[in-house]
């Protein structure tokens, strides 16, 4: 069923205003009613856990992941293990997935964050060696060959990712560096990996909101940041709300001043926390916009080290909720990631954040 659809029972016209049935009424394209859902568990939502976290685990994780009906997983970052401990066995969750590519509905791509070309090239690396695997192998018997080309197994591409912040403060804490700096890294990322036919996402952190500068964050500077990292070349840019301090007025300016710059929507996504329980209220804003992707985090796992009091993603379970009540077609079964979110709640021994996945969970308890 079309958004437009739904938004048109009277129940819809009572929580929705009027712009944004406006703007989700007239569909642009044939599939203008289509979000797609990048889920950043295993990378960002992992991330801060303070207890180690088993590959095993992680695999697992992904693999559950894979079978919800998701098209984009961020699965890891090559990042110096001394900054992010989490992330240390990167490489061999990638190996996994180019050896073991996990079941799934729909074919994946995988994401890998990258901070610098030493990240970037020991990305390759993985990736060349699992490859040349696959060659050794192959060349031994039809049987091998049979087996280790997995010619059943379902279609999964990579990609990397490279980030940047919004402020001078958070970029210094962060990646001990100017924001110009690290904009000088991404180019020489970004150049590497497209020459080596890998598709790049860049991130912006504290666009709405800095925990060292405040709530006020230009969205001059955010748009040129945005417009910088699409010259060099990222395929797309995803605009995060780090401290979860963004509201509707300063989304609205932000969204006005990339508007001004000619930055189309469809290459946007955004990437919300649910510090003050604005991040469901803030993606209505963002479908009105025109933005069709968006990051979350099963369980609503997440936060950042370096933005003190910052909560987890928005939760991936209360996003689909959202997203299937206004007629939106994620591909996911809402279900099954409930019960992801509710096992590795469980494997991390955290309180599960998603309040669609425990209502939904205690419901099912109680028939």
């Amino acid at each position: 069923m079309a958004l437009k659809t739904l938004l048109f029972r009277p129940h819809y016209r009572l929580i929705l205003n009027r712009s944004l049935r406006r703007s989700l009424s007239t569909a642009r394209t044939p599939n203008d009613d289509v979000v797609r859902i990048v889920e950043v568990g295993p990378r960002d939502g992992l991330q801060n856990e303070k207890t180690t976290i088993t590959l095993k685990t992680k695999i697992e994780f992904i693999h559950r992941l894979a079978m919800t009906g998701l098209r984009d997983i961020e699965a890891g970052s090559f990042v110096a293990p001394k900054w992010v401990p989490q992330m240390a066995n990167s490489a061999e969750v990638l190996t996994n997935i180019l050896e073991n590519p996990p079941p799934s509905r729909a074919p994946i791509t995988y994401n890998f964050l990258v901070p610098n070309l030493k990240g970037l090239e020991k990305f390759l690396e993985t990736k060349r060696n699992t490859q040349n695997l696959y060659q050794v192998s192959s060349e031994t018997s039809e049987m091998d060959k049979e087996h280790h080309t997995l010619p059943s197994a379902p279609a999964i591409t990579t990609e990397v990712s490279v980030f940047t912040a919004a402020t001078e403060s958070f970029c210094k804490a962060n990646l001990n560096c100017t924001i110009s700096e690290s904009l000088d890294r991404c180019r020489r990322i970004v150049s590497h990996a497209r020459s080596n036919d890998i598709r790049v996402r860049g991130y912006v952190s504290v666009a709405l909101g800095c925990p060292y500068e405040g709530p006020l964050v230009s969205p001059i500077r955010v748009t040129e940041i945005v417009s910088t990292l699409f010259e060099m070349g990222v395929d797309e840019v995803s605009i995060g709300d780090t401290t979860g301090m963004g509201q509707k007025p300063s989304i609205q300016e932000l969204f006005k001043s990339l508007k001004s710059a000619g930055i189309a929507s469809r290459d946007l996504a955004l990437h919300f926390h649910d510090t003050y329980g604005q991040a469901l209220v803030n993606t209505t804003l963002g479908i009105e916009y025109g933005i069709r992707t968006f990051d979350s985090s099963v369980g609503g796992l997440g936060g950042c080290p370096y933005a003190k009091g910052a909560t987890g993603n928005v939760a991936t379970e209360d996003l689909v909720y959202l997203l299937h009540s206004l007629g939106a077609n994620t591909g996911i079964d809402l279900i099954d990631m409930v019960k992801v979110g509710a096992w590795v709640s469980a494997e991390l021994g955290r309180a599960n954040e998603s309040r669609v996945g425990k209502a939904i969970l205690a419901r099912q308890s109680s028939d």
